[in-house]
């Protein structure tokens, strides 16, 4: 009885201790979603040429200073358009959504979980630009090699950023939480959108 009150006590004291996380990115519908997304979403054809060069002419220079590979760097805000782009049209014509998933946001997430290190790894074991989480290459039935691919990374961390912003109805702060596992908790979603208004602003 003690002993069981003990372990009582001490679960609830961890539970205490702990963060208000979320489902970690383990949203039992997340894993269709990405399935869905990853058979039929590709960047050709999404975007507005005009759009595309005006954000390459207003990031690039930024992103000179942080990557410095300049095919790395084009990359990187090629996958960002076009992904964040994609998405925003498939949800508009499968769902009637107008989702407010912008490239900018998208380069302040990556820019806040990796600052643009493809190769990041972190303590939770989420790799990559967006720090998606270890599970989904099994989950998903993909070779672990691909998450250190700018396209593909960019492409997972977006859906499931995209899908976050849908189920909170665009509300950044929400969404954002719950895509880096603090639902609850505002220093995460507060850090992105200074980073977006300080650096990304389009």
């Amino acid at each position: 009885m003690r002993s069981s009150a003990i372990g009582l006590g001490l679960a609830a004291l961890l539970a205490l201790a702990a963060p208000a996380w979320a489902d970690q990115q383990q949203d039992p519908e997340l894993r269709a979603v990405l399935e869905h997304a990853l058979a039929t979403t590709r960047c050709d054809g999404h975007g507005d040429r005009f759009g595309g060069e005006v954000f390459f002419k207003l990031h690039e220079p930024q992103m000179r200073r942080i990557v410095q590979a300049p095919t790395e760097r084009l990359d990187i805000l090629h996958s960002v358009y076009c992904e964040s782009n994609a998405i925003v049209a498939r949800y508009r014509a499968e769902h009637g959504v107008e989702l407010l998933l912008t490239p900018e946001l998208v380069l302040a997430v990556i820019d806040v979980e990796s600052h643009f290190n493809r190769y990041a790894v972190s303590r939770a074991g989420a790799v990559g630009l967006m720090q998606v989480m270890p599970f989904w290459p099994r989950q998903l039935g993909i070779d672990n090699r691909l998450f250190g691919s700018v396209e593909f990374n960019i492409r997972v961390g977006c859906e499931i950023l995209g899908y976050y912003m849908n189920a909170e109805h665009n509300d950044y702060r929400k969404a954002l939480a719950r895509y880096n596992g603090s639902r609850g908790r505002r220093e995460y979603p507060d850090l992105v959108l200074t980073r977006l208004a300080d650096r990304w602003r389009g």
